[in-house]
């Protein structure tokens, strides 16, 4: 059973359905709002399939992709920042922290200050990893980028951070140096 039918859109498509004429507020009818969902979905699942992939060759996924872009974005991060910014429990981020130490891309130290903080950073291996993998999406987003056009492209960091809980947007936002 065929539960949506198949539409295939081009970024054209995309960028001109607001200037249509009587288009107001229709991109909150239920069909625009499921096929959101849906472009969310499919554009997630293609973003990540590279990465995907070249993890699985090395029994990794995705809960040990994002500890290394996060660990690498800042290095010398706390285990108990990254577990707020991942939100997954102590013992899921043990796991993959285990996993990552084991294979030598990250490494551990305690805080200078308070010995029982733990920091991480990545390891030449690990950055190697993370500089392979950040490379694909980067141009996987570079690419949507430029056929989308710098309008929408704002846009869409306008819906992406609209889809942020309202009381993690700031600090979410802040950390990633996009202000509000």
């Amino acid at each position: 059973m065929l539960i949506f039918a198949p539409r295939y859109v081009n970024m054209t498509d995309l960028k001109s359905v607001d200037n249509r004429p009587g288009s107001a507020l229709l991109y909150l009818r239920e069909d625009e709002l499921r096929r959101g969902i849906e472009l969310l979905f499919f554009g997630y699942r293609d973003f990540l399939s590279d990465s995907d992939a070249e993890l699985a060759t090395m029994n990794l996924g995705r809960a040990h992709h994002r500890a290394l872009h996060f660990i690498g974005r800042k290095p010398e991060l706390a285990v108990n920042d990254l577990l707020q910014i991942l939100k997954i429990t102590k013992q899921s981020l043990g796991r993959v922290l285990k996993d990552l130490l084991a294979r030598g891309l990250i490494d551990q130290q305690p805080g200078r200050r308070d010995r029982r903080q733990r920091l991480l950073r990545l390891t030449p291996a690990g950055e190697a990893l993370h500089a392979q993998l950040l490379t694909r999406q980067r141009a996987r987003i570079a690419r949507a980028f430029r056929e989308a056009g710098p309008e929408a492209v704002a846009g869409f960091r306008k819906v992406l951070a609209g889809l942020i809980a309202e009381d993690e947007r700031p600090r979410v936002l802040a950390m990633i140096g996009a202000g509000n």
